[in-house]
């Protein structure tokens, strides 16, 4: 019997006028999960945000990346920068969740670095002749931002963000993403497999179906274009009409012409940072495994600077919220019950619709990481 490696090469052999999902094992093998972890997530650039969430010296995020344990802040020069979560003493970890601080304190025997990482004080050590305090910062994670999205990468090989993501540049260029400001985040845990989370957001094939009760009636099926994806990401394409103002260009937006004044991009940029982008909103989910049957979700959204300054899109965007709520209640549904349905012994893939052409680029994307090695 093959492993999920060997059977991910056999299902991404095919084109795509005969392709299929992925195979069951791709998403429950403790193995290919394993797989993922050092050849994709300890490799590749991960998203953990918006660069406008920390907007302040000493604002701070934590978050755990393939295991390791990582602080990302802006330092007191304006600058953002990631490091080690972890203490140069006994190793405990240091700070959680997120929030604002002067300086980072060990909660165990109260080593303090400042902001760059540098060590500023560590009590009772005098007498330790071999201890320097210079040889004590917190190493440091390569960490980059890329229209106003904040990247970290354990791998020091990785090509710079800037050169992987010129083709989404060139689609998305007069959105000005960078300018879009976040103004709420939230960690959740779903009880899926995190790929079947990601090619959920992929397809828009299932939202007249999963989405009866909320977006369901406004997705239009013949609109949808699914072009092939690039290297390192996928997309596809829908017309919003006015039911959610600010899903349509502001009428003071002189950039964006004809279609794009309602075109709302998904983008999906490897290995799990998916953007929802509208002309006057966005919202993102940021993705890690939490073992094989969970996953760790960054949900994130704002609204375009064009909209931040107008009253009654404020109200709309709240209004918006709670619409993204209820429509994750109703893919938290979809994708567990998916995932459920895929542990099955009867399952098997079937072929995929033309409206799920970048489930087949994500495929392609997964074993270009991980099917040298089965």
């Amino acid at each position: 019997m093959k492993d999920a490696i060997g059977e991910l090469r056999d299902n991404v052999s095919l084109p795509f006028e005969k392709a299929r999902a992925m195979p069951p094992s791709v998403y429950k093998s403790e193995d290919f999960l394993a797989a993922e972890l050092e050849h994709i997530f300890m490799k590749d650039w991960f998203c953990v945000g918006r660069s406008s969430s920390l907007s302040e010296p000493g604002d701070y995020m934590t978050l755990n990346l393939a295991d390791q344990p990582i602080i990302v802040l802006r330092d007191r020069s304006g600058n953002i920068r990631a490091m080690s979560n972890v203490c140069r003493h006994r190793m405990s970890t240091l700070l959680e969740g997120r929030g604002k601080t002067s300086s980072i304190v060990c909660p165990y025997h109260a080593w303090t670095y400042n902001l760059d990482g540098s060590l500023r004080g560590a009590p009772a050590m005098k007498l330790n002749v071999d201890f320097c305090k210079a040889d004590y910062s917190l190493p440091i994670i390569r960490c980059e931002e890329w229209l106003g999205w904040i990247f970290i990468t354990l791998n020091p090989q990785a090509n710079l963000v800037l050169d992987d993501l010129k083709g989404v540049e060139a689609h998305i260029y007069d959105y000005n993403m960078s300018d879009y400001v976040e103004t709420f985040y939230e960690n959740h845990v779903w009880d899926t497999n995190w790929k079947v989370l990601a090619e959920n957001f992929m397809e828009s094939y299932h939202l007249p179906v999963c989405h009866a009760g909320t977006i369901g009636g406004l997705s239009k099926l013949n609109e949808m274009v699914c072009p092939p994806g690039e290297a390192a990401f996928n997309y596809h394409t829908i017309l919003k009409d006015d039911t959610l103002r600010i899903a349509l260009a502001h009428p003071n937006n002189t950039i964006l012409k004809d279609e794009r004044r309602r075109m709302t991009y998904l983008l999906a940029i490897y290995p799990s940072l998916l953007i929802t982008l509208t002309p006057g909103y966005f919202w993102y989910l940021s993705l890690h495994p939490k073992g094989v049957g969970q996953v760790q979700i960054g949900f994130g959204g704002g609204m375009s600077a064009d909209y931040m300054d107008d009253e009654d899109a404020q109200d709309n965007f709240r209004q918006l919220k709670v619409l993204l709520d209820e429509v994750n209640v109703e893919d938290r549904g979809c994708t567990e019950k998916v995932y459920r349905g895929l542990c099955s012994e009867k399952a098997e893939p079937g072929h995929l619709s033309h409206l799920e052409r970048p489930n087949y680029d994500f495929a392609h994307y997964l074993n270009s990481r991980v099917g040298n090695y089965g």
